[in-house]
């Protein structure tokens, strides 16, 4: 017998003009009908059999299960999700013979917006939310937790501004928070999610021209670190949202890199237990702050890493790259300890639809190490030598096949060197928000 991995994935996908019986729910969101894609990575050297498995907020199966095999290090996409009734609003999980990873974009039903979350193999009994929002600066947050569990899950959901939520999730489910309809002191809060059984959570972030994604955090690092920080770089800016999981309160320190623009530079703010702060974005911006030694309006693109963590508390943080007005994503911040030497980037693109990808792969950790990069179903490499601190940057438009969807793979020669990676999504013919960003995974 086979030991199965299980992969849940807050989904929502929602066929446009059949979407009756959810109206009143999404009236609560920016826009008005959604759809999902998902990409599944096989990250072993055997053929995988997987099994994608949907389930309505009440726990009841949606459709039939999506039985399909995934040659070895390759990669499938599913869009639309083929085996959901039309209208479906839930949660999916999938079930798998070999290990493999997952991402989800969440796309308006017009393709005008669009954002990108990984999936989660375990859940977890406290998950972290480092960025929350109501009416703030018209970005409003709902977001989905789902019971990974066999059994009924009782949630809680802590805000930093006092305010709380609770529900009860049946196995596979998901129950959707809307910020907009709860009550809230603040504008930009963070949210702590307990339950008496293991869960996931995706959160996504949305004006009323973009959307951002980023999935919740079980655990924390008194170190993370962002691979990719823009400040003032054609007009796009960065925000790190940065949230303190302890019982401490603590003073934080964010040190930045820069890798081809920039200063070097840091940042300082004390963030109570629970609660979270906002980095970079006032640091560069035109004013600067008296907590920093950034220079006010530079530009810069580089990297950010925690250096100072007074009280050595948990920290999670996410990442959320903006260009106001046009495009926008978010992305995890990434605990160096669990990095390995390898790391996983489900769905890559080159001219799909218009459509192509580019990579961000940072040594986080150990020695000096080449690290080479490779393509499913492609002869193409990509490879650099890199001390801990610095990237490999690959852009794949041009690079690979036109129309090339499939996944990549990047491995440290050195075993005990730490690479981790993000990747960014861009269509920049579509018009609106065509920019999708997602955490690499490591096998």
């Amino acid at each position: 017998m086979h030991n199965k991995s299980r992969i849940t994935l807050v989904a929502m996908l929602v066929m446009a003009l059949l979407i009756v019986g959810s109206a009143s729910v999404f009236a609560q969101t920016q826009f008005p009908t959604y759809v999902s894609g998902i990409q599944v990575a096989n990250l072993s050297d055997q053929t995988a059999t997987i099994t994608l498995s949907a389930y309505n907020d009440d726990g009841t199966q949606n459709g039939t299960d999506l039985i399909d095999s995934i040659a070895a290090n390759d990669s499938a996409t599913y869009f639309p999700i083929s085996n959901v009734e039309a209208g479906f609003s839930g949660a999916v999980v999938i079930s798998s013979d070999k290990n493999v990873a997952a991402i989800s974009n969440i796309l308006e039903s017009g393709f005008s917006a669009g954002a990108s979350y990984v999936g989660r193999s375990s859940g977890a009994t406290e998950v972290q939310l480092p960025l929350l929002n109501k009416d703030n600066f018209g970005f409003t947050t709902w977001y989905s937790v789902q019971n990974a569990s066999t059994d009924a899950a009782n949630v809680t959901v802590n805000y930093s501004d006092g305010t709380n939520a609770s529900a009860t999730v049946q196995p596979g489910a998901a129950k959707v928070f809307y910020q907009s309809q709860e009550s809230h002191s603040q504008s930009n809060f963070a949210g702590t999610v307990t339950s008496d059984k293991p869960v996931v959570a995706a959160v996504i972030q949305e004006s009323n021209e973009v959307i951002f994604a980023y999935t919740g955090f079980a655990g924390g690092a008194s170190n993370p670190v962002f691979p990719l920080i823009n400040a003032n770089n054609f007009s796009y800016i960065t925000g790190l949202q940065i949230q303190n999981g302890g019982d401490q309160a603590t003073d934080v320190t964010v040190s930045y890199t820069p890798s081809t623009a920039g200063t070097a530079c840091t940042e300082t703010q004390n963030i109570p237990a629970g609660g979270s702060g906002t980095f970079a974005i006032i640091a560069f911006g035109s004013s600067g702050s008296a907590n920093s030694t950034c220079v006010a309006g530079e530009t810069f693109v580089g990297s950010a890493a925690v250096t100072g963590n007074s009280s050595d508390q948990p920290l999670v943080g996410i990442g959320n790259q903006l260009l106001p007005g046009a495009n926008g994503e978010a992305y995890g911040a990434f605990n160096p300890d669990n990095a390995t030497n390898v790391v996983v980037m489900p769905l890559i693109m080159d001219r799909n639809f218009g459509y192509f990808t580019g990579f961000n792969v940072q040594h986080v950790g150990g020695p000096q190490s080449a690290v080479n990069c490779t393509f499913s179903g492609s002869a193409r490499t990509v490879s650099a030598t890199l001390s801990e601190g610095q990237a490999l940057n690959d852009v794949q438009l041009n690079q690979l096949s036109d129309g090339y969807v499939g996944s990549a793979r990047c491995e440290a020669t050195e075993a005990t060197a730490k690479i981790v990676a993000v990747v960014n999504q861009v269509n920049p013919t579509g018009g609106g928000d065509q920019f999708l960003v997602y955490e690499g995974v490591s096998p």
